[in-house]
């Protein structure tokens, strides 16, 4: 069993818990995961580590409810238990020879991103991160990003916080500007990552990205969570999650990652329902 230690609300449909760990937090390090599992009826969930803290022995996660089992983990509280927390699983991120990187992060993905851009500035790369949502209300750990690179920018599809525009429109503006970056780092939807990979093959810009398909017992048996990267076939929980940017076959990952939409709507609603019969008893 795995206590919940702090949990935060950082919008209206994003949560963050911090969970007593020792033994991951031992291990983690930035672009791994873990796969968690409410109780004994509840599905097997992977979530990138967010962050960790060895001294305290936690790993910390944040998540977007999203579907029935997402629903009710947000139901736990402080003090609350999780049954079983598992990793730490994938292949960690590695940076070598690099001066300036460019992180970004789309929505939910800046909670992955978060943590590349720690690693990066704790070894004394500089380091520009790019932050999209698509308005301020949604906005996620602005501050603890301010602490870990050495520019910020914050942008919302309606502008609603006063930079308007796509995390594609400040990189190209900043490369156009004359920034000079040695890798670019991008995590996020799909569409995100896929539409800075197109940008930065043009400026032949390394990029990377953390590809998150349906994973179920992270260790690439079930082969759930595969996709094509240069033309062959990889498993995002063994060989990943990060990967070249400019192999992977997004048009393939963004299908894929559509096949159980009809079923993961009808779990959320039939989890509504038993939820508000439950309230209304």
């Amino acid at each position: 069993m795995f206590e919940i230690v702090r949990k935060e609300v950082l919008n209206p449909s994003v949560s963050l818990m911090e969970i007593s760990a020792p033994y991951i937090a031992k291990k983690a390090e930035p672009g791994q995961f873990i796969i968690l599992r409410t109780d004994e009826k509840g599905e097997r969930i992977p979530f990138t580590i967010a962050d960790f803290d060895r001294e305290k022995g936690t790993v910390t996660i944040i998540f977007q409810k999203v579907g029935a089992s997402t629903e009710y983990l947000d139901t736990f509280n402080e003090g609350d238990f999780i049954l079983d927390f598992v990793g730490p699983l994938g292949v960690a991120s590695h940076f070598e020879n690099v001066k300036k990187v460019a992180v970004i992060g789309g929505g939910l993905g800046t909670a992955i991103a978060y943590p590349q851009a720690k690693k990066l500035h704790s070894m004394g790369v500089s380091v520009d991160m790019i932050n999209g949502f698509r308005n301020k209300e949604l906005i996620i750990i602005e501050d603890l990003c301010k602490e870990v690179c050495k520019n910020l920018y914050t942008m919302t599809d309606d502008g609603s916080n006063g930079n308007q525009g796509f995390v594609t429109t400040k990189l190209e503006e900043l490369i156009k500007g004359g920034e000079i970056y040695d890798l670019v780092i991008a995590i996020g939807p799909l569409v995100m990552m896929k539409a800075v990979c197109d940008l930065t093959r043009a400026y032949n810009i390394k990029t990377i990205v953390s590809m998150n398909p349906v994973m179920i017992d992270g260790t690439g048996m079930c082969g759930g969570c595969r996709l094509t990267v240069g033309g062959e076939t990889k498993f995002a929980c063994v060989d990943g999650p990060d990967f070249d940017g400019h192999l992977v076959d997004f048009d393939e990952a963004i299908l894929r990652s559509k096949m159980f939409k009809k079923q993961e709507e009808s779990a959320r609603e039939n989890h509504r329902c038993r939820m508000e019969g439950m309230n209304n008893g």
